[in-house]
């Protein structure tokens, strides 16, 4: 069946939920929009599929965040598609959503942004700024998402640095929880994974003592527990 002019296309396209962790805690990437609708306020990144260009949605996906934020994620999963005929007040529209996690070595610094990037702290479920269209409903999604995923897997290693102690990554787990974690236990479950190494004659000041870096093994996804953290 050919389409025409009596089939209407809807208008496609791909939000990304971009998290990275600041001093403060999880922080999410938004824009503030140029043009109508919602001219001024601030929405997460989104982009147009290029039907000539890109080879799949993911494609589509990689190549806004590069477009947005200037570098790549080893962190890039598809959360949602939304579709209906009210989201967009410029017609039906339907989006394929996906949540990018960034490291702390690749977040670039404030005031490399321009004034309509802003990296926006997480306050429960919700962003401390008021968003445009569903875009409060999608980061809700997705910081559901995360967190679930923080109770079974490897997740937060992508938000850290390339060298990190196992404190520092103990921290990162707890800040996305919001619940403190038995330290034993937490190194006993990341020595099960074994999905980072120490790097040899690498070690930090510590309040103690100095403490072994780590690093993600070369290779290395994320990875998923028996049971939960």
């Amino acid at each position: 069946m050919n389409l025409d002019e009596n089939h209407a296309r809807p208008i496609v396209s791909v939000d990304l939920a971009i998290f990275a962790l600041s001093q403060a805690g999880l922080e999410v990437l938004l824009i503030r929009r140029s043009a109508e609708p919602f001219a001024r306020q601030w929405a997460l990144p989104s982009g147009w599929i290029h039907v000539d260009e890109d080879l799949d949605i993911e494609t589509t996906a990689r190549r806004v965040l590069t477009e947005k934020t200037g570098i790549e994620t080893p962190y890039l999963e598809q959360l949602q598609t939304i579709g209906n005929a009210t989201r967009d007040p410029r017609g039906w529209t339907v989006s394929v959503v996906y949540v990018a996690l960034i490291s702390a070595d690749d977040v670039r610094s404030r005031e490399e942004y321009s004034a309509d990037f802003a990296w926006w702290p997480v306050r429960g479920d919700t962003t401390e700024v008021a968003v445009a269209f569903d875009h409060a409903d999608i980061v809700r999604a997705a910081l559901t998402r995360i967190r679930n995923k923080v109770e079974y897997s490897t997740l937060p290693v992508h938000l850290l640095p390339a060298a990190f102690t196992l404190s520092e990554l103990q921290s990162v787990y707890e800040q996305i929880l919001g619940r403190r974690i038995d330290k034993s236990a937490f190194r006993k479950r990341m020595a099960e994974a074994d999905f980072v190494e120490p790097i040899q004659g690498e070690m930090r000041r510590a309040s103690n003592r100095p403490a072994q870096i780590y690093r993600l093994k070369s290779g290395g996804t994320t990875m998923f527990f028996d049971r939960t953290i």
